[in-house]
């Protein structure tokens, strides 16, 4: 079986299990992606790992696309080891909007959603504790948005002299790099006009 059969038979087994729930769906590198609306995200679920043997809830992410307007994509990666095939779900999501917690379909999205929470601000609802993980709980921003500064706005350490960790504000040690675009080493050289 190839690529193009696994995808059709995943979209139809959709189509006659869960009618209008798949809103977009390709093949990429050998795995399917389902593209489905958030209100549908913890039926959908269910479905799989009841109906289809993907039992594994391997990760959560996100992924930002600041230009787009729903600006962030949720990534569900399952996995059926009975039929030895993975599958992404993923949901569009817009600032301030949130997706309903996976939660009670998958115990391991706890802490994937946190994370995503934490690094994106995307909000679960529904979430038996939905907070930071990844970063200190009085971090301002996420860091994984592409509108995050790349030096951030504070640096935590451990300071000898205080015997305690302490906030300061981030001083570069080097000043920011001139590149030269003409060079094989620095970049792609510009399209002579």
């Amino acid at each position: 079986m190839n690529d193009t059969d696994t995808q059709a038979e995943i979209v139809a087994w959709f189509a006659a299990n869960l009618p209008g729930t798949v809103l977009n769906s390709a093949v990429a590198f050998g795995e399917v992606t389902l593209e489905v609306a958030a209100a549908d995200i913890v039926r959908v679920l269910t479905a799989l790992r009841d109906n289809a043997e993907f039992k594994v809830l391997i990760d959560v992410c996100g992924v930002d696309w600041p230009a787009r307007e729903k600006r962030f994509d949720v990534v569900y990666h399952l996995l059926s080891l009975v039929n030895n095939l993975r599958l992404r779900v993923k949901v569009r999501v817009g600032e301030g909007e949130s997706v309903p917690s996976a939660t009670g379909v998958f115990a391991s999205a706890d802490w994937y959603e946190r994370e995503t929470f934490d690094l994106y601000g995307v909000e679960f609802s529904g979430h038996p504790d939905l907070r930071r993980i990844l970063t200190d709980y009085g971090f301002e921003g996420h860091p994984l948005r592409k509108d995050f500064p790349l030096t951030g706005r504070v640096e935590v350490r451990y300071d000898d002299d205080e015997k305690k960790v302490v906030y300061r504000p981030v001083e570069l040690v080097q000043e920011y790099r001139d590149f030269d675009f003409e060079s094989p080493w620095e970049g792609m050289l510009k399209a002579k006009e």
